[in-house]
């Protein structure tokens, strides 16, 4: 799918705004484009869109490469940059795609195989009366911004559920049957949270490397001061955000160890549960071993309170260690 953005300007204020429709393949690209948004295109779309803007358009194996050669170069006066957004975050189905920005003159070409929500979010600003400025390059910035926003409502969703995690592991339970349970889903939790806060962190990573090259371009070409301090207010956001990703990869490892750590308190007080129990019936076991050897000479097999003794015997031998334990708190 091809969409196109043109300017526009709102009927009640009279405001620039920038106006996104789906483009036919029979329909030419208008001439005052300024944003062309590829959607799964096709090899038709494809040729079309390098026809209009005499660049070409790098395949879905291309953005995949992982070289940064492959990623961020200039090629016939178009600059390429392909950055990896995370998509999906609210399902299990999360993962990280490839979207490559074009930059040529004043127009905007992006290419994308998925609908990360920081696309959507910015499109609905952008048609709002003065939502951005109609060039190319402050589409981008704003794109870029809109990317390192929702990556911040991403992470602070974050922290908010690894708070509750946390909450749950420290609290107190009465149940070790249910405890147990709950031990083993806060485990999946956490990898299900390390997982997404690691791909969100190689997103962010991924935008950096843009937005530095946009920084070192923007002063070689002398480019508008106004783009070069958005520029690099969005990168003092990002690397702001880095390390709040950081402290929270942080956070999740001592909560893994803590989970841990209580699953291995929670097996050794059933081993000392087994560990007592042995010794407490063994003092009884040795006493009915000894009765019950086959020797002529035992003089307790002809008394008349013979059995009932060894029984006294054996009950007194299992309270003893049972009270011993029990003023030695170790029950």
């Amino acid at each position: 799918m091809i969409f196109v953005h043109q300017p526009n300007a709102c009927a009640s204020t009279g405001q620039p705004l920038l106006e996104r429709r789906l483009l036919e393949m029979s329909e030419p690209i208008p001439s005052d484009v300024l944003w062309i948004d590829l959607i799964e295109p096709t090899r038709q779309e494809d040729h079309k869109v390098e026809a209009f803007l005499g660049i070409s358009i790098p395949t879905r194996e291309e953005m995949q490469d992982i070289e940064p050669s492959e990623l961020l170069y200039v090629e016939n006066g178009a600059r390429y940059m392909t950055g990896r957004l995370l998509c999906r975050v609210d399902t299990d189905d999360a993962r990280l795609t490839g979207v490559t920005f074009i930059l040529r003159e004043n127009m905007l070409a992006t290419v994308r195989y998925d609908d990360p929500q920081a696309f959507r979010m910015f499109v609905h600003r952008a048609a709002r009366p003065a939502g951005v400025m109609l060039t190319g390059e402050a589409i981008l910035a704003g794109l870029i911004e809109t990317v390192i926003d929702r990556a911040a409502d991403v992470l602070q969703l974050q922290g908010e559920r690894i708070d509750q995690l946390s909450r749950r592991i420290f609290a107190e339970h009465s149940d070790p049957s249910a405890r147990n349970a709950e031990l083993q889903d806060t485990l999946r939790a956490l990898g299900r949270h390390n997982e997404l806060l690691s791909q969100q962190r190689e997103s962010l990573v991924s935008v950096e490397r843009i937005l530095l090259s946009l920084s070192a371009s923007y002063r070689a070409t002398k480019a508008p001061r106004e783009i070069r301090e958005e520029v690099r207010s969005t990168l003092r956001d990002l690397q702001s955000l880095e390390e709040h990703a950081s402290f929270l990869s942080g956070k999740i490892q001592f909560l893994l160890d803590a989970t841990l750590g209580l699953v291995n308190l929670e097996q050794n007080n059933i081993i000392k549960l087994f560990s007592v129990m042995a010794v407490v019936f063994m003092p009884p076991t040795l006493i009915a071993s000894m009765y019950g050897m086959n020797f002529k000479m035992m003089p307790e097999l002809d008394w008349v309170f013979g059995y009932p003794m060894a029984v006294v015997m054996m009950v007194v031998a299992a309270i003893l260690p049972y009270a011993f334990f029990r003023w030695k708190r170790w029950l």
